[in-house]
């Protein structure tokens, strides 16, 4: 077989890359082409997304790999969840989107559940009442008067939008779709009602695909300016979890655990979750490849690592070696805090929120960077015990490991605390989850491989690391 290349986009909600991947009939090997900042923008007391420039990063991409002599077969885009662009009948943007830490989000959830009951809307959608879900996102700015939706024609979650932009072609992805709280989780279709309360139609979502859909090919525009011809643009996976959990070899015999900004802790089924004790926990039943339900909970999890290290003054910048000092921090200093607390969201100063959560809860406060850290990393791991045992009974049955993926794999202090914690195995698996999930949707839409051959692609292309419990 002559060697095949795709484009892989994988935007994070603070920066942005793109990987090519080449295919020799066996194994997959990915390189990365470029790489940018995805910052939010403050524009008139609210946080939007620079739409335009994410789309500027994806064309400067396509035309160093057509400089570089890379024939693509395809283009493949993954984002993060529920945040939406809205369009005009011409396909302009309408305006900047809302950033889901925005302050348009406050008091929605409640807002919205004044026509329709929390209840009724889980039961529904089987969805974790986050205030930025889409639905609530969607009432906010009608309510708020920030966008008419009665005059939008088209609104897109963020990589169906990009699709749109490099193809015409207008289409919601159903895995990006249900992070929104706006898919009937039985019929894993739009939830008309659902829309109707927040205001919208429908019919503004375009063709609903699933995973693994050939959407189209760029625009003679495009085509013209970038050089490449004959790419498709697939829609993969567009959420970025779906992506990574699309390339995790696991099935009922585990959990596994993408390791981020967010930690995204649960388990693969056939069928969604929905009981009053997964209202009462706040479960979500996300959706997966080939129709599966990723049942998980969202836990706020590297995100305090990160928000803490870019305020600390005398600390190393090399997150190896902050790592390293925090695990030669004292066990006496033993303050924890709960990742999920409201007050650890989004705010100014990430150390003053924990040091005023310490001091409300009649801990010490951390005094030195390696003891934020060391406070956040036994924080995250107690937190993971406490889902994975949720997981197992919601699960019915012993979970005999823990599958982690994403950047917070690397964090040996971390993995050996979650695998203390858990008391299960913890194994590391594909260093590149989300990339390889993304390339692996985008072989099959075009019938380079067929689903039965993904997990020996994985294996072939992982090195797994195992930490063991220390009993």
């Amino acid at each position: 077989m002559e060697l095949r290349h795709y484009l892989a986009v994988d935007l994070g909600a603070t920066s942005g890359r793109t990987m090519v991947a080449t295919f020799d009939g066996n194994n997959v090997t990915l390189r990365e082409l470029t790489r940018f900042a995805n910052p939010m923008i403050p524009i008139a007391g609210y946080i939007h997304w620079n739409i335009a420039e994410l789309y500027n990063q994806i064309l400067a991409a396509l035309k160093l790999a057509h400089k570089e002599g890379i024939e693509l077969a395809s283009i493949g885009i993954d984002t993060w969840g529920c945040d939406v662009v809205y369009f005009g009948k011409s396909g302009n943007i309408i305006f900047l989107p809302y950033c889901y830490r925005g302050s348009h989000t406050e008091g929605a959830m409640e807002a919205y559940f004044e026509r329709m009951a929390a209840q009724e809307l889980y039961k529904r959608s089987g969805i974790q009442f986050m205030p930025f879900n889409t639905v609530f996102q969607l009432d906010a700015v009608n309510r708020l008067g920030l966008v008419d939706l009665a005059q939008v024609d088209k609104i897109l979650f963020i990589p169906d939008a990009l699709n749109y932009m490099l193809t015409g072609v207008a289409a919601t992805e159903y895995t990006v779709a249900t992070t929104g709280q706006i898919v009937d989780a039985a019929t894993k279709q739009l939830d008309a009602d659902i829309l109707a309360v927040a205001g919208v139609k429908r019919e503004q979502f375009g063709q609903f695909i699933t995973p693994g859909t050939v959407i189209g090919s760029l625009t003679d525009q495009l085509q013209r300016h970038t050089g490449v011809k004959g790419a498709k643009v697939v829609a993969v996976a567009g959420h970025d979890t779906a992506a990574a959990v699309a390339a995790v070899p696991v099935g009922a015999e585990a959990a596994y655990l993408s390791c981020g900004t967010w930690s995204l802790m649960g388990i693969k089924t056939p069928n969604p979750i929905i009981t009053e004790q997964s209202f009462a926990e706040n479960f979500t039943n996300e959706g997966g490849i080939d129709g599966t339900i990723r049942f998980l909970k969202n836990i706020c999890g590297l995100w305090l690592f990160e928000r803490c290290r870019a305020e600390f003054v005398d600390a190393p910048k090399d997150v190896a070696e902050l790592v390293a000092l925090a695990g030669d921090v004292s066990d006496d200093f033993t303050t924890v805090i709960n990742p999920d607390d409201p007050t650890f969201a989004n705010p100014v100063s990430m150390i003053e929120a924990i040091d005023n959560y310490a001091e409300r809860t009649n801990q010490r406060k951390p005094t030195t960077p390696a003891e934020y850290c060391n406070c956040i990393f036994r924080s995250l791991a107690l937190r993971y015990k406490e889902v994975f045992s949720l997981l197992e009974q919601f699960a019915g049955r012993r979970l005999e490991y823990l599958y982690v993926i994403g950047g917070g794999a690397q964090n040996a202090m971390l993995m050996q605390l979650t695998a203390d914690a858990i008391g299960r195995d913890v194994v590391v698996g594909v260093a590149e989850s989300t990339t390889m999930g993304n390339v692996l949707m985008q072989m099959r839409a075009l019938g380079d491989i067929e689903a039965a051959d993904m997990q020996r692609i994985i294996e072939s292309s992982t090195n797994t690391k195992i930490y063991k419990p220390n009993r």
